[in-house]
């Protein structure tokens, strides 16, 4: 539990905040139950009564249509059953035609499109007059001609006298209706059929209908289709043709009422539980505040006080017999048993620091010793660049008089090659001694050091981070087991520091980053020190790509003893390392993703003030 601005923090981490957070879901719980309660009610019955209103639009839709297409059949039944007709399909005459295709006869029975056709097929006349003007349409009698020819007029006719469906010419939809043309009195077999056709709008639809309707020419199938959105449902009705399949379809949209209005009602029942549960938490959170986290605040309060004095001050008991009373008496109790360690662990720390300082200074001379031997052991091991004898022999036969000139010349340049070899082979003894001697100057400078300071606190200065990192890169280039790869800034970095501490405390950590590449396996690995600077202080990380380690292990890798090296023993280079970040008022802290993925050791330092120094690099 924490402490904000006097407050209470319920904070998923507090325990104010756990209590609220399991009450909280009990009360989700709940109020999702009673929801799911209703809407397992209301919405299956809202949508049922959803489905009949939406099958009582399409079947109001298909009784406009098919009232529409009748209309259209009665008119031409009458036309089928005239003797006239009969008597014009057996000899077509001008007069009936000019009569019965008139405009004011078509206009009268309220039809664009008339035709008369065979019983084989032939069509006898066919007209189509624009409904406004009068006038000839070519394209759609052309239109109703291509239709007749690819409708079965008998399949429509089926049975009875006359038949109705729609069909789509052009841009227009027409219901058509069909009969048969026979003599009034029913006498006579049957000698064609007439068929009328009537435009039909998608105004005509939406007055019908009194929905904002409209006609689709694209057919989306022979069957009805309802497709709900969030506020309204998109009805399609097919208007089904001679063959049955749909040419066009009619498409209106109609309001959710019933649906909207079962979603309110199950919103309004959400917002009632929630408002519930609000009120709930915070009447419990005012109890759990005043009964449970007040006398908790009040034993951490005495906890800050404590640790920020480090007096070990006994806890005031406020009488209280409940469990917080008793919490109270055993902090008291610890809290002497705490005074009395602490001053046996004084008594103690004088003679276990002297102890742990003497090791410590002799692991890191250990470590600055490292690239010393290497270069001695790999100058022992190393093979002479020439044979003596051999170049004694050269010198022999040079001495001659009688000697050759192809020879001569040979054995001179044998031997001019043998004195370069020697003396590149001398360069790079010197510049191996010279590194040697630096390492040597760094631990007479680390005992030097640690005899001056052995009873005072260490100096801080300013220290260029760059060059200390590069001074001690020597025991990473010289590390045994593996070929590394170094890198680190060319620049300066300026922070706060004992500057000969410091030194011990990279190369130590760059000794155990060589060590975790070697242990890793690998013959070669990498080692990359990366340098950030900001107003708080200064970031120096040491990342290497070697065995790493897990999150158990880092917990205990600052222990004193604790070591990952089977053939090592001591364990004081971290645990020393991270002591003397803290007295220099830095930190240090590791870094891993696991095992075999490589570790980083982060150090932070004081940032180097603005001086001269800083200011002239």
């Amino acid at each position: 539990m924490r402490m904000l601005r006097g407050r209470y923090d319920f904070g998923p981490a507090s325990l104010g905040g756990k209590l609220v957070l399991i009450l909280t879901v009990v009360g989700l719980a709940g109020a999702l139950g009673i929801t799911l309660l209703l809407a397992g009610i209301i919405t299956p019955s809202f949508n049922s009564l959803e489905t009949r209103a939406v099958d009582g639009h399409v079947e109001r839709t298909r009784a406009a249509l098919g009232d529409y297409a009748s209309k259209v059949e009665n008119a031409v039944r009458d036309y089928g059953d005239w003797t006239q007709s009969y008597d014009y399909m057996a000899q077509p005459s001008t007069a009936f035609e000019r009569d019965s295709f008139s405009p004011l006869a078509m206009n009268n029975l309220g039809v664009q499109g008339m035709a008369y056709v065979g019983l084989d097929g032939r069509i006898q006349i066919a007209r189509w007059l624009d409904q406004g003007s009068g006038h000839e349409r070519p394209d759609l009698r052309a239109a109703m001609i291509a239709m007749i020819r690819r409708s079965d007029l008998a399949r429509v006719v089926d049975k009875g006298n006359s038949g109705h469906f729609y069909a789509r010419l052009g841009p227009v939809v027409a219901a058509v209706g069909v009969a048969q043309v026979r003599r009034s009195d029913g006498t006579g077999t049957p000698r064609g059929y007439v068929l009328m056709a009537r435009q039909i709008t998608s105004g005509q639809i939406a007055d019908q209908l009194r929905l904002d309707a409209h006609i689709d020419l694209s057919p989306h199938g022979d069957h009805e289709i309802a497709t709900p959105g969030p506020t309204t449902v998109q009805i399609s009705v097919p208007m089904r043709g001679a063959d049955g399949h749909a040419v066009a379809t009619t498409r209106f949209r109609v309001v959710r009422d019933v649906s909207l209005l079962g979603r309110r009602m199950l919103l309004l029942a959400v917002a009632g539980s929630t408002l519930l549960l609000l009120i709930v938490l915070l009447v419990l959170r005012r109890a759990l505040a005043r009964l449970v986290l007040a006398p908790l605040l009040r034993v951490e309060r005495h906890m800050q006080r404590v640790r920020a004095s480090g007096s070990m001050a006994l806890f005031e008991d406020d009488g209280r017999r409940d469990e917080f009373g008793s919490l109270g008496r055993s902090l008291n109790a610890m809290l002497s048993q705490l005074k009395a360690m602490r001053e046996q662990i004084e008594v103690q720390s004088f003679a276990l620091g002297r102890s742990e300082s003497a090791v410590a200074v002799m692991h890191n001379v250990r470590n600055a010793l490292n690239p010393i031997s290497t270069i001695l052991s790999q100058g022992i091991a190393q093979a002479p660049p020439i044979d003596r004898s051999m170049v004694e022999r050269a010198l022999g036969e040079l001495a001659r008089d009688d000697l050759p000139a192809a020879r001569r010349e040979k054995l001179v340049a044998f031997v001019t090659a043998a004195f370069a070899a020697e003396g590149g082979a001398r360069d790079t003894m010197r510049g191996e001694l010279q590194v040697g001697r630096e390492a040597m100057a760094h631990v007479l400078e680390i005992i030097g050091q640690q005899q001056k300071q052995a009873h005072e606190r260490p100096t801080l200065e300013i220290c260029d981070l760059s060059e200390i990192v590069a001074r001690n890169a020597t025991i990473a280039r010289y590390a045994q087991g593996a070929s590394i790869a170094f890198s680190f800034p060319a620049e300066p970095h300026y922070a706060l520091a004992n500057r000969v501490i410091l030194s011990q405390v990279i190369g130590n950590l760059l000794g155990n980053a060589a060590e975790a590449i070697a242990a890793s396996g690998c013959e070669s690995g990498s080692i990359n020190v990366t340098i950030v600077e900001g107003q708080a202080g200064v970031v120096l990380a040491i990342r290497d790509d070697g065995e790493g380690f897990d999150a158990e292990t880092g917990a205990t890798l600052f222990q004193r003893g604790f070591s990952t090296r089977a053939h090592k023993s001591g364990g004081l280079g971290l645990h020393w390392c991270a002591n003397s970040m803290t007295a220099m008022e830095g930190a240090l802290r590791l870094e891993s993703e696991g095992r075999g993925r490589g570790a980083a050791a982060i150090l932070t330092l004081k940032a180097a003030p603005s001086t001269p120094i800083a200011a002239a690099a």
